[in-house]
């Protein structure tokens, strides 16, 4: 079955045309390779309001896989995790405890991710981190159980 992916990079810098945003085009480019049709890439700034809006957006256009990538720090301006809450409607923690998990072994930072994971109607939200190599290496942590997880949220069960 191929499922649609959507990626939404919160970052006040990318938004402004300071820098270029990464992370956002590395988790595009790891859908694909997994044979996810993409269908939104956009970045936009830390605004709760604006990411809150734009995950529901995407939930009610039925996207099956909504990637957020950055805001999920100790900074003031981090929402992502916060507004990701308030959108979706079954947490599925197990998601982003592995990549916590997984990614301190690689750094201590990892802990510090607020990232969240859940489930709108039929689409899963999970938050990334900002980087670049931490959106690589959490992809990698999760892909080994992500079709399973978008298949069972549809009412497919093959296991």
């Amino acid at each position: 079955m191929n499922f649609s992916a959507a990626v939404l990079v919160s970052s006040d810098r990318a938004a402004a045309g300071i820098y270029e945003d990464k992370s956002g085009k590395i988790l595009v480019d790891l859908l694909k390779e997994m044979g996810f049709e993409v269908k939104k890439y956009q970045v936009i700034a830390d605004d709760y309001e604006e990411i809150k809006n734009k995950l529901i957006e995407y939930a009610d256009e039925k996207i099956s896989l909504i990637l957020t990538s950055g805001g999920t720090g100790f900074s003031k301006r981090d929402f992502t995790a916060d507004a990701s809450l308030e959108v979706i409607e079954k947490q599925t923690p197990g998601i982003t405890e592995a990549m916590r998990y997984e990614g301190g072994k690689i750094t201590p930072l990892a802990y510090l991710s607020r990232a969240v994971a859940g489930i709108r109607g039929e689409s899963l939200i999970i938050n990334f981190p900002g980087s670049a190599k931490a959106c690589t290496e959490n992809f990698e942590i999760i892909r080994p159980f992500l079709i399973h997880a978008l298949e069972t949220i549809i009412g497919i069960d093959n296991h």
